[in-house]
């Protein structure tokens, strides 16, 4: 059976509302909850679901991705028959060098399908944080004699503005699109995951192609004109699990916080369920004595000496003598010194902050450059930065990458924002 399925992962997004967390690394490659990135997720879901013949459509800044992915050994998917095989925008087609929209970066790609003369595709976005049965959801879009069919959530009418929005009959069957609307006609909403019949969707792809009014976009094209068409058969399929949108600092924040919960809501230690990732080889974590560490999850490699309260603590991170680290994010090999606090911090890979130094601190104010995107009262410090000792700096600050002690003039105010000369 999972030779006629083909997975394609849409794992090109910049993902702008991230800020400078993705200033040089693709969404889907941005780290979550100790050890893994974002497309892990996805990935695990496709081979726990028995799903082998996956292919990853990159485009912004794919580097780092394509690293973490390499030939799939970590998901079982180095296999000579499918498994997995990076997909860039097709350079020197003359139609275009990049994807346009998420219907053109599966059109530049129907040969790599055609490949494995596939029954059903299975289009997957890798930048969502979920578990997943695929198969239930193919086995309900074969029992509708479905053309193609939507994974959906119910979420409060509050958040439809925020989704593309299902209208359904007494069957599921869809009968109306709603882009993002302010007067919903339902709560049921995309998850951007959809199974469709090989042949029907090859079709409407090449169809959308020679359009050129169109953005060439499932949501704003493909999808709306496929709920038009009568002989279409085009289903709902009502997820009720774990799936998480983590494209903002704020979602990506409390979806790290939540894993700290007793009992969360995306259980990472389910052996029925496992999410796989490529990390390296780390030692055993280290907690040293008079240590406090409550409700957090530290990964292989840290040495903690401080107190570490509701926080996730990534891979190889060192947590100095009297520092205290509280409902934050550490991210791999990042080096807090002695007597320091990070309060409410998201803090990159690579970073090290000097002693005696304060992350939170002060009065909320709102960010100089980017309110919208810094708030929350998170302090959001990039990758290989390196803050000199006694810093201060005040909530909904950002501390870009690269950024070294010459950058800094002193204390950083709320709201501030330092950037590498």
């Amino acid at each position: 059976m999972s030779r006629d399925i083909v997975s394609l992962i849409l794992a090109g997004g910049q993902g702008t509302r991230l800020g400078l967390l993705t200033e040089e690394n693709a969404k889907p490659a941005v780290p979550f909850g100790g050890k893994y990135r974002i497309i892990d997720f996805t990935l695990s879901n496709c081979v726990n679901s028995g799903l082998y013949n996956v292919g990853v459509l990159t485009q912004y800044r794919p580097h780092v991705l394509s690293r973490h992915i390499g030939i799939g050994r970590p998901w079982d998917l180095d296999r000579n028959d499918g498994g997995v095989e990076m997909l860039p925008p097709f350079r020197g087609r003359k139609d275009a060098d990049w994807y346009i929209g998420t219907a053109n970066a599966v059109y530049q790609n129907i040969d790599y399908v055609d490949s494995f003369d596939p029954k059903l595709v299975v289009i997957l976005s890798g930048d969502h944080i979920y578990a997943m049965d695929y198969n239930e959801l193919i086995d309900y879009h074969l029992s509708k004699l479905a053309h193609g069919t939507i994974a959906c959530l119910r979420v409060p009418v509050s958040q439809t503005n925020r989704f593309g929005i299902m209208a359904t009959d007494f069957e599921n069957k869809i009968v109306e699109f709603q882009e993002k609307p302010e007067e919903p006609k339902s709560n049921l909403a995309s998850l951007g995951i959809y199974v469709f019949d090989w042949p029907f969707l090859r079709k409407w792809l090449i169809e959308d192609n020679d359009d050129n009014t169109s953005d060439h976009d499932f949501g704003k094209n493909i999808l709306p004109k496929m709920i038009t068409d009568e002989k279409t058969r085009l289903f709902a399929y009502d997820f009720e699990g774990y799936w998480r949108d983590v494209g903002t600092i704020d979602a990506l924040w409390e979806a790290n916080i939540e894993l700290t919960r007793p009992l969360p809501a995306l259980n990472l230690h389910d052996d029925s369920w496992r999410f796989f990732t490529h990390s390296e080889e780390y030692q055993p974590a280290f907690i040293g004595s008079n240590t406090i560490v409550n409700n957090s999850l530290v990964s292989e490699g840290s040495e903690i000496y401080g107190k570490v309260v509701n926080s996730v603590i990534f891979q190889g991170v060192y947590i100095g003598k009297n520092t205290f680290i509280k409902d934050s994010i550490i991210m791999t090999n990042t080096i807090i010194e002695d007597d320091s606090t990070v309060e409410k911090g998201v803090v990159g890979e690579n970073s090290v902050i000097g002693r005696n130094s304060f992350l939170g601190t002060g009065e909320s104010k709102p960010n100089k450059i980017a309110p919208s995107i810094y708030k929350s009262d998170l302090v959001v410090v990039g990758n290989n930065v390196k803050i000199p000792e006694g810093t201060k700096i005040g909530k909904n600050a950002a501390i870009w990458n690269y950024v070294k002690e010459k950058d800094f003039e002193g204390d950083v105010e709320s709201g501030g924002v330092v950037k590498p000369e």
